[in-house]
């Protein structure tokens, strides 16, 4: 179910206390649905929240920086719970570093996901920088870890999981659903 990590980067994940998530490539599988009245429609995955959730459940925080700004992506990451939301931020480096600097985290406490070259930057930066099956190769080869799951469907999850099981964590908040 989960890839096989080497001992490297479980050690990466282990100090992992705040996960970020990108938005359209990643929680959604990146196509842009307008409808006719140029109102923009969104498809988010439940496994995906789920796993935010789960993240929640075992104390790491939660945020998201995106490119595009959308009143879809604030519902639902009101709806999650994500801890922190940047919108509208092209340079995903930039707003990763305004996070740290707003809540105290750091780098090596930092997972990031991102699926194409504006995540680059921020996905180079953290602890554990992951790509999705299907995003920018250039992105993919710089990256510590990729999906098996393609975006929008199920890729955040499995983030989401491979941080829990790096530390532990899983079995025991899959317990709780027995």
């Amino acid at each position: 179910m989960h890839s096989i990590l080497s001992e490297q980067l479980i050690n990466k994940l282990l100090t992992v206390k705040l996960a970020v998530f990108d938005v359209d490539g990643v929680l959604t599988d990146g196509k842009l649905n307008f409808l006719a009245d140029g109102s923009e429609v969104k498809n988010f995955n439940t496994l995906d929240g789920l796993g935010i959730k789960l993240l929640a459940q075992s104390g790491i925080k939660t945020a998201i920086i995106t490119g595009r700004r959308s009143p879809q992506v604030e519902r639902r990451a009101e709806s999650l719970g994500i801890n922190y939301l940047y919108q509208g931020r092209e340079d995903k480096l930039t707003a990763l570093k305004e996070l740290w600097l707003d809540t105290g985290f750091k780098a090596n406490e930092t997972a990031y996901i991102g699926d194409d070259l504006p995540d680059l930057g921020a996905s180079s930066a953290v602890a554990f920088g992951a790509t999705v099956n299907g995003g920018h190769q250039f992105v993919a080869q710089h990256a510590d870890w990729c999906t098996l799951r393609t975006a929008g469907n199920g890729a955040g999850r499995e983030f989401c999981e491979t941080i829990l099981a790096a530390q532990g964590k899983l079995e025991a908040l899959y317990g709780e659903y027995l």
